[in-house]
């Protein structure tokens, strides 16, 4: 763990160190293959790849040409059919490597999307009993003149996630409904 940060407020080093926490758990759980996998992603993911890629192709070609051009026997003439093979199965293998880490990308972030969530959830319900608390302190007090707030009301109970999954999905289809038109 590394040592707190003297700016940030007591409850910002917890949410920072939860964080850290479930990234920690993310790379417990990965596998010695799966390691390796992300670590040869992480190789072939720098710009310099590109470079190196072009510059055997190139050299493979000029090689071979060079070859053809002095008398001798080229070992992959021109349409170049092995280079194209080798070309062809790197190119599966990098596909391959980087669906893998992606997937595992992926349950990371699915894993953040249900934390937030289930953060967002608990927030509207404690937002929900604030405002139901300060409805009916408002009520309580003979200071305050005792009105009838119709948002207030409404806001005091927690949304139902169904219901606004559902309204949202139904408005989503209202608008790409509109776009067909």
């Amino acid at each position: 763990m590394t040592e707190p940060d003297a700016r940030l407020a007591e409850h910002e080093q917890r949410s920072i160190e939860a964080i850290a926490a479930v990234h920690r758990e993310h790379a417990r759980r990965a596998g010695p293959v799966q390691r390796l996998i992300e670590q040869a992603t992480a190789l072939f993911a720098q710009p310099a790849t590109i470079a190196i890629m072009a510059a055997l192709v190139l050299g493979w070609m000029a090689w071979n040409g060079w070859r053809a051009a002095h008398g001798l026997h080229p070992l992959d003439p021109p349409p170049f059919g092995w280079l194209e093979l080798v070309a062809t199965l790197a190119g599966l293998g990098l596909v391959t490597l980087i669906l893998a880490t992606q997937r595992r990308e992926n349950l990371l972030d699915e894993q953040r999307s249900q934390l937030i969530l289930q953060l967002a959830l608990q927030t509207d319900q404690k937002t929900a009993k604030l405002i139901a608390l300060l409805e009916e302190l408002r009520r309580d007090s003979p200071t305050i003149a005792d009105r009838s707030d119709a948002e207030s009301e409404a806001m005091s109970s927690p949304a139902e996630p169904e219901v606004v999954l559902e309204a949202i999905q139904r408005r989503a289809s209202d608008v790409v409904d509109e776009d067909r038109k």
